[in-house]
C-alpha cells in the first residue's frame, strides 16, 4: 500500500470514528469535552505546522486564537454582522497581521523567536484586557451569536460536537495533504536545516512567512468557532497559561505528526479534570511532562506507540518462525 492511499484509509478510519462517537455516549458532558477536544486539536495542528515541520518556535499561537474569537465577537455583539461574515473576517484579520509582524519577527532564531512570539502574545493579552470599550475586560464579552444555517442553530452540544468536528477533519485533511506536498518536504527541509534548504532552491524566508500566516489563520479559526460556541469569551482564556498548554500539547504528541496533535490535544483536555486537585500548579505539571517526554520519549507518544508496535510485530514474527 503506498504512502498516499495507507494516509486516505487512516483518515476515513479517524473521520468514521469521529461521526459514530456520539451515538455511544450519554449526557452531554462528554460532548462538551470532545468539542474542546476538537477546538484544541485545531489550535495543536496549527501550531504543529509551525513547530513540527517547519521548526519554528512559537509561544504567541492563544494570542492568535483570542484575535480570531474576539473579532467575531466584537463584530456580531458591537456591528451585529452576520456570524460566518464574521467568523471570515476574523480569519482575514489574523493572517493579514500574521503576515505583516511574520517578516521581522521570521528573522530570528532559537530562544530569540520564543521571546518575540511570546511578547507579541503578551501584548495582545493586555490589549484584550484593558479595550474594556469593545472587548468587556477582565469582565469578558458575552451574547455572542450561535452559528446558524437557515433553520439549523447550533445552539446545542450535538449540533456543536458536528459544527466542531467538521471543521476539524477539514483542518485535519488539508494539514495531511499539505505535508505530503513539495511545500510540506520544504518546510521539513528548513526544520532540519534552514542553510541546506537555502542551497537547495527553498525561499526559506517566505516559506516561513506563509507557514506563519497559515498557522495563525486556522488558530483564528478554532477561536471564531470557539466564540460562537461558548457565546461568552474573557482574556485568562488566551493568556500565556494557554500558549504553554499548546506547546505541550504538540510535544506531547509529536512534532510533525498530525495525528499526534489530535492525541496530545485529547490528553491535555481531559488531564485539567484530574489536576483540579493541584488547582494553581498544573503549570508546574505540564512543565514536568515536557521534561519527561522529552527525555524518554522525544518523537512523542505517536512514536513511542509505533516503536512498540514494531517490536510486538516483530516479536510474533519470530515466535512464528
Amino acid at each position: 500500500m503506498t504512502q498516499e492511499k495507507r494516509s486516505i484509509l487512516i483518515f476515513l478510519i479517524f473521520a468514521g470514528a469521529v461521526v459514530a462517537t456520539p451515538f455511544f455516549l450519554k449526557g452531554s458532558y462528554f460532548l462538551t469535552v470532545l468539542v474542546f477536544i476538537g477546538i484544541n486539536t485545531m489550535l495543536a495542528v496549527a501550531l504543529n505546522l509551525l513547530l513540527g515541520y517547519a521548526g519554528q518556535i512559537s509561544l504567541g499561537n492563544a494570542a492568535f486564537f483570542g484575535l480570531g474569537a474576539y473579532c467575531s465577537g466584537i463584530l456580531t455583539t458591537r456591528f451585529h454582522s452576520d456570524p460566518w461574515l464574521a467568523m471570515g473576517l476574523a480569519g482575514f484579520c489574523a493572517a493579514g497581521l500574521a503576515f505583516v509582524i511574520g517578516f521581522p519577527i521570521l528573522k530570528l532564531k532559537g530562544h530569540y523567536l520564543a521571546m518575540a512570539t511570546l511578547g507579541f502574545g503578551i501584548i495582545m493579552y493586555i490589549i484584550f484586557n484593558e479595550t474594556v470599550g469593545w472587548t468587556g475586560g477582565p469582565s469578558g464579552l458575552s451574547g455572542i451569536p450561535n452559528l446558524r444555517i437557515a433553520s439549523l442553530s447550533f445552539d446545542n452540544d450535538w449540533n456543536n460536537y458536528y459544527l466542531i468536528w467538521i471543521f476539524t477533519l477539514g483542518v485535519l485533511l488539508l494539514t495531511i495533504n499539505l505535508s505530503q506536498s513539495r511545500i510540506g518536504r520544504a518546510l521539513r527541509a528548513i526544520h532540519d536545516s534552514e542553510v541546506a534548504a537555502r542551497v537547495m532552491g527553498v525561499n526559506a524566508r517566505i516559506l516561513k512567512v506563509q507557514v506563519f500566516t497559515l498557522s495563525a489563520l486556522l488558530s483564528a479559526l478554532a477561536g471564531s468557532l470557539y466564540a460562537h460556541t461558548m457565546t461568552f469569551i474573557s482574556p485568562v482564556a488566551f493568556g500565556f497559561n494557554f500558549s504553554v498548554e499548546l506547546v505541550t500539547m504538540v510535544i506531547i504528541g509529536g512534532l510533525g505528526s498530525i495525528y499526534g496533535s489530535f492525541l496530545g490535544a485529547a490528553i491535555l483536555t481531559l488531564l485539567p479534570e484530574v489536576l483540579r486537585l493541584f488547582q494553581d500548579f498544573d503549570i508546574v505539571l505540564y512543565g514536568l511532562m515536557l521534561i519527561l517526554i522529552t527525555m524518554y520519549l522525544p518523537g512523542g507518544l505517536i512514536s513511542g506507540l509505533e516503536i512498540l508496535s514494531r517490536k510486538v510485530i516483530s516479536r510474533r514474527k519470530r515466535n512464528h518462525a
